[in-house]
């Protein structure tokens, strides 16, 4: 098959487009490199089936492609507060872009939506039914809002134009190929205890995430691309259901490292979730799908990543 990835070129997207080289398909990776890196997909460019589009999901391009993955969108609150106008148009109108390819060559597409769309959820652990507890107009929401658009626009272009569609609900994902500085969690805290810093937790850290490993979403993303169900277009989590608190995870990282790292509490950012936790019921049942790898194992391979990606300088001890 020949399979579009948009956003290709992330830390998501580039692992996916590996894999479906990996699996025999012709792989376009589409990425504007606002977020994306080449270093992350440099070592694909050789490969006759891999082929890199430069180009920015807010304008329209043509393709004849048989599959779409819509990944395409800054997932990190540094990066989609730079320009929320941008992130905005991105979910939006580049959503709409892709589901006009998607139509016009009936092409199947899924749509990487996000935990974000529960906002910060009164009901817990979230299923795909709770319409969530959001402030619309909040920092936050450039991110949240665009993509509960791009969700609507989904359902909207199945149900109109009969577009064979899929929406993924992503939760916290992690490991190789996050970038250093992108403010989340797992990156922030593993590259501060390498770097001997204190481990910054914002809020007193009882506030709770669940932790995925990036090979067992691409697996779930993959599955539920390629399953057929009556009711495969609804929104489907994808997420680890194990739930830690922002202390576990710093003990968790602590011990991947091998440091002592001392703790920074900082205030809470607006609108910051108290809780999440996926219900998978729906992908287990569905997909036969859930996460594989332990927390323990997958921050192993992140520490790695990060050791090498940032060399000497991960390695220096603060100044006494």
């Amino acid at each position: 098959m020949r399979i579009l990835v948009t956003g290709g070129a992330g830390f998501i997207g580039s692992h996916l487009c590996e894999r479906l080289l990996a699996d025999g398909h012709e792989v376009i990776c589409l990425d504007n490199f606002f977020t994306g890196r080449k270093a992350n997909i440099v070592h694909l460019i050789g490969n006759s089936n891999f082929e890199l589009v430069r180009h920015d999901v807010t304008e329209p391009i043509l393709l004849e492609v048989d599959q779409i993955y819509n990944l395409a969108c800054p997932a990190s609150p540094i990066h989609y507060q730079y320009n929320p106008v941008k992130t905005v148009k991105t979910s939006v109108m580049g959503t709409i872009n892709m589901l006009g390819m998607a139509k016009r060559v009936k092409a199947r597409i899924l749509q990487a939506s996000t935990s974000e769309v529960y906002g910060d959820p009164l009901v817990h652990p979230q299923t795909e039914d709770y319409w969530g507890n959001v402030n619309p107009i909040g920092l936050r929401s450039c991110y949240d809002e665009g993509k509960r658009v791009a969700e609507t626009l989904m359902m909207d272009y199945h149900r109109q134009n009969g577009v064979d569609t899929r929406i993924a609900r992503i939760f916290n994902t992690y490991g190789e190929r996050m970038m250093e500085n992108d403010g989340r969690v797992v990156s922030n805290f593993v590259v501060q205890a390498l770097r001997g810093e204190p481990l910054t937790i914002y809020g007193d850290g009882t506030q709770t995430r669940s932790f995925c490993y990036v090979s067992d979403m691409l697996d779930g993303l993959i599955r539920l691309m390629n399953t057929e169900a009556e009711d495969i277009h609804l929104p489907v989590n994808m997420g680890n259901p194990g739930e830690f608190t922002m202390n576990e995870l710093a003990e968790e990282v602590g011990k991947a490292t091998g440091k002592d790292a001392k703790i920074e509490y900082l205030p809470l950012p607006q609108d910051d979730p108290k809780q999440r936790k996926p219900n998978i019921e729906r992908a287990m049942n569905l997909l036969g799908w859930e996460p594989k790898v332990p927390l323990a194992e997958g921050l192993k391979k992140t520490v790695e990543y990060f050791r090498v990606s940032l060399g000497e300088s991960a390695m220096q001890k603060p100044a006494s």
